[in-house]
Parts: structure tokens; sequence; C-alpha cells
């Protein structure tokens, strides 16, 4: 039985954004109702997110400023574990992709277990379980993690609240008029995608839809959008949410990101266009577009106002968000964080 103490290692910025973060406390949400301790030790950023872990009712160690090798963060995690927990911990969970076999290897001695969540397969590991909640080939890690290391692969496994299950229906529930559509770009949004979608849906075939907005922690543009909402009428903005569920749940398409929002749209069976925010989104991205599971429109760099708006026009008059309600509902049916857990235990 998995004694009574778990520590996360994860980190959450401006650059970075909140999608680590909040994966990982699905996770200690999870675990927390076994009567198991949880700790995060975060790295000081700007957009840390550290008020948040702290208003989830989790002890958040800090442990100092930004750009620091591998060596001193391992000694300062550590330090951090031993402070909370003198005979270490049974699970270090690291979610961190400047993380590697060479930091896991140094933090042995504060914790029984290991659990790496990656998706990049770009280097080695030195864990007793991997997750990749994103891809189901277990031959991208091969040679990169130990040969009795067990992996947990695909979204059978995405880390996500208990809402985006408990909100789960039928695809026949979702098959409607477009009436109502949701934004959301992640925490921080620094290209300010949210307001260009925004204008797109000032379009004249547009703007009779209702518009759901949320905005992160550490989204700046709240002025111009504010302006933008009150100009086009009919919108919303909402701020940080425990959870998306009862939005997305209201909502007949989504505009967003690629990251961990991907899931929980899908588990809801919420049709979806994505711009990808960062170089880890792209080949999910690209992946779940040639299965006809999502309308992907590209990198953030290359996409305007027009081609939202464009992209939009054409999922009204042509009905094509209806086709991807089924395969977004079997690619991923919420219950992967109890999968996880259970792995774990």
């Amino acid at each position: 039985m998995l004694s009574k103490c778990v520590a996360f290692r994860v980190d959450a910025s401006a650059e970075v954004g909140s999608g680590h973060v909040m994966r990982c406390l699905a996770l200690a949400d999870s675990i927390r109702t076994k009567g198991i301790n949880v700790l995060f030790v975060c790295r000081k950023n700007t957009g840390s997110m550290v008020d948040l872990i702290a208003a989830r009712g989790y002890v958040c160690e800090s442990i100092g400023e930004p750009g620091c090798d591998f060596e001193k963060d391992a000694q300062e995690v550590r330090k951090a574990i031993i402070k909370r927990f003198p005979n270490g911990v049974s699970w270090l969970v690291v979610d961190h992709y400047g993380l590697d076999a060479r930091w896991e290897d140094k933090v042995r001695g504060c914790c029984r277990r290991l659990m790496v969540i990656d998706d990049l397969a770009n280097r080695p590991h030195s864990c007793e379980l991997l997750l990749d909640q994103n891809y189901e080939d277990p031959s991208r890690y091969q040679g990169l993690v130990p040969a009795d290391c067990r992996m947990l692969l695909g979204p059978e496994y995405a880390l996500l609240r208990p809402e985006y299950a408990a909100n789960r229906g039928s695809d026949s529930l979702r098959r409607r008029v477009l009436r109502t559509v949701f934004v959301f770009f992640g925490g921080s949004d620094p290209a300010d995608l949210t307001g260009k979608t925004l204008k797109a849906l000032m379009a004249p075939g547009l703007i009779h839809l209702k518009v759901d907005v949320v905005v992160g922690g550490s989204y700046i543009h709240h002025e111009s959008l504010s302006r933008l909402s009150n100009e086009r009428g009919n919108t919303t903005i909402h701020g940080p949410q425990l959870h998306l569920a009862d939005l997305m749940m209201a909502a007949d398409l989504a505009v967003g990101a690629g990251g961990v929002t991907n899931w929980e749209r899908m588990t809801l069976g919420l049709p979806s266009v994505v711009i990808t925010l960062a170089e880890n989104q792209v080949p999910i991205s690209g992946l779940l577009h040639q299965r006809g599971i999502i309308r992907l429109l590209g990198k953030s760099d290359d996409v305007s106002v027009e081609h939202i708006r464009d992209a939009l026009l054409d999922e009204i008059q042509s009905q094509k968000y209806l086709d991807r309600i089924v395969p977004s509902m079997a690619t991923c049916d919420g219950q992967g964080t109890g999968r996880v857990l259970n792995a774990m235990l």
C-alpha cells in the first residue's frame, strides 16, 4: 500500500503555461482522497501558480529563482522534501521537460519510487513509472527508460478532474444547432489568441453566437478584451476556473489550444478548432487532426483573425463539427486519473 506522502516537482510560468500544474493538481486531488499527504515543489517563476496550489489546500515549497542547472535543482528538491518528510516520500512525480535521468538519479535519496510525466520522448529517464497521456506508441521510449519501467500511454490515462467524466453524456446530446462557442487558450495566452478569436467572432455570420471566454491568471490583455466584449455583445468573460466542464457542456464548439484541454473537450464530446501555442503541441494536434478528431488551424504565429473567422464560418455552414463528436468521445473517457492512481497504488 502506498504510504502517506507523495511529492510533485512541477513548474508553471508565463512561457511554459499552466497545463503541467493543472494535470498534477488533478492527480493530487485524487491522491488526497486516499488520505495521502501531498507536497508540491515549484520554482519561483513569473506565473508560477503557487498561490493556486496553496488555495487548493496543498503545501508548496518554492525552491528559488529560475535558471539553475539540474544538480542545483535536485539538491533544492531533496532539501524541500526532507524538510517536510524527513523519511522521504513514497512517490516523487516529476512533470518537467527540462529534467531527465541525471536529475532523477540525484533525487533517489528522498523518494522510494519515481514517476515521470512526459510526451516529448527526447531524453532518458530513470523511473519506475512513465506517463505519456498523448501517445500510445511504446517504441518512442525505447532505450530511454529502464527495462522494468511500467509505461502508461495514451489518452486512456489523461489526468483530468472528475467533473469531466461526471458530465459526460451520450454523443446524441451533442448533435444540436451551433449556438454557443467556448474560447480558452490556457493560463497566459501571450499571443492574445483570445482577442483574435473574439475579433473573428464579430463577423456578420458569427455575431449572433453566444460566446463564453475564459482567461487564466497570467493573462495580461484584460483591457482590450473587455472592450472587444462590450463591442461585440452576447459575450461573457470568465476568470480562472476550478474546472471548465460546465462551460464546455454548455457550448457547441470550442476554439482553443492543443494542450491538456484537448482531452477535456474530447471527454465531453465538444468539437474544437485548435491553434497550437508551443512546439510540443504540434505533433499530437496534427495526429488528432488527421484522425478527424479536431480541426487544426496551425501555430499561433501563423494564424490570423481571418483564418479563425473563415474556419468558424465553414463549421457553421458545413456542420463539420458534428462529425468530430463520436471520435472525440471514443478517444478519451475522462477516467485516466483513476487509472494512474491505481497504477501507483
